[in-house]
């Protein structure tokens, strides 16, 4: 089994279990989270990941960081996939699992990486703003990402929206220079 597969497998499997238990939004919605949050920890990655550490002190570590502060079912589908030895997959697995969300609720999915939270409002305006760039129905997953440093960065399938600070001091330069 390729790569793609076992991806697609792990995300049509927590989908399933996600939408059976009536909870996927809030499953799609803390598993991102907790991605981020593996994605910005080396600590949290390595813990997770590292083979010489016995399964129950990685449960542990999941435990107390989802605790009460996630749906049940989250917790058990991150403990599921971390068991099973595909934490470093977990970020694709997650991609997947919104992709496939978004799709039941016939959207497509964008990828928004902003440094700070963003409000219900900035969010509403963000989707509406990639929807009609796009021609499509956008539904909006953020990720904090503080190397954004301002603005955000929006990925929707192959194209790159970059409105980041970074992005117009680099523009601003071009102008500049020439």
């Amino acid at each position: 089994m390729d790569r793609e597969e076992l991806i697609g497998g792990y995300a049509r499997a927590i989908f399933s279990v996600a939408e059976a238990e009536g909870a996927l939004d809030t499953v799609e919605e803390e598993l991102f989270a907790f991605t981020g949050a593996l994605d910005r920890s080396v600590d949290l990655r390595q813990a997770l990941t590292d083979r010489a550490l016995p399964a129950e002190n990685k449960t542990a570590v999941i435990r107390e960081l989802l605790g009460d502060r996630a749906h049940p079912v989250t917790a058990s589908l991150v403990e599921f996939v971390v068991a099973a030895g595909r934490a470093k997959e977990l970020g694709d697995i997650v991609h997947e699992v919104a992709t496939m969300a978004a799709e039941r609720r016939k959207h497509v999915l964008a990828e928004v990486r902003t440094a700070v939270p963003l409000t219900e409002e900035r969010r509403r305006k963000i989707a509406e703003a990639l929807s009609k760039a796009t021609g499509l129905e956008v539904e909006v997953q953020v990720i904090l990402d503080p190397s954004v440093v301002g603005g955000v960065v929006a990925h929707v399938g192959d194209e790159v929206f970059d409105g980041s600070v970074a992005n117009r001091l680099d523009e601003a330069k071009q102008h500049l220079g020439s």
